[in-house]
C-alpha cells in the first residue's frame, strides 16, 4: 500500500508572498493618484512622483510573482486552481502594463498624458481583480487562501 503526500507549499514562500505581495498594489494606486492630479494640474511633481511610484512598485512586484510563478506553476501545481492560475496571469498582465507606463513617464511634460493614467487605471484594475478573485476564493473555502 502506497501512501501518497499531498503537496504543500513551503510556510516561509508563503509568508514572503504574504507580506510582499500587497505592496506593489499601494505603489500603482499611489501612481494612479497622482497621474490623476498631473491631469488635473499640469503640475511636473506629480508626474515625476507617479514615476517613481511606478518603478519602486515594479521592483517590490518582481520577488512574489516569482514565489506565485513557483507555487502555481511548479512545485504547488497539482492544488492551484484555476482562480490561482487567473490572478497569476492578471498580475503578470499588470506588471507588463506597469512596465509600459514606465516608459510612457519617461517622456518629457505633458506628453505621458493621456496614456500614463490609462496605463496606470489598466494596471490597478488587473491587481485589483486577481485580488478580489483570490479573496472571494478563500471566502468559499472557509477563510483558508490555499488549501
Amino acid at each position: 500500500m502506497s501512501v501518497h503526500a499531498v503537496p504543500r507549499r513551503s510556510a516561509a514562500a508563503n509568508a514572503l508572498y504574504g507580506v510582499l505581495n500587497p505592496i506593489p498594489f499601494g505603489f500603482f494606486v499611489a501612481a494612479l493618484i497622482f497621474d490623476i492630479a498631473y491631469f488635473r494640474t499640469a503640475e511636473m511633481l506629480w508626474m515625476k512622483g507617479a514615476a517613481w511610484l511606478i518603478a519602486i512598485g515594479l521592483l517590490f512586484a518582481i520577488v512574489p510573482r516569482v514565489v506565485n510563478l513557483v507555487q502555481v506553476w511548479i512545485t504547488s501545481r497539482r492544488i492551484a486552481t484555476g482562480t490561482d492560475r487567473l490572478d497569476f496571469c492578471l498580475n503578470l498582465a499588470a506588471i507588463v502594463a506597469a512596465t509600459f507606463n514606465a516608459f510612457v513617464h519617461s517622456r518629457d511634460a505633458y506628453a505621458v498624458m493621456p496614456a500614463g493614467m490609462w496605463l496606470s487605471l489598466l494596471t490597478v484594475l488587473l491587481l485589483a481583480i486577481g485580488h478580489v478573485l483570490i479573496a472571494v476564493q478563500a471566502s468559499r473555502n472557509g477563510g483558508l487562501v490555499h488549501e
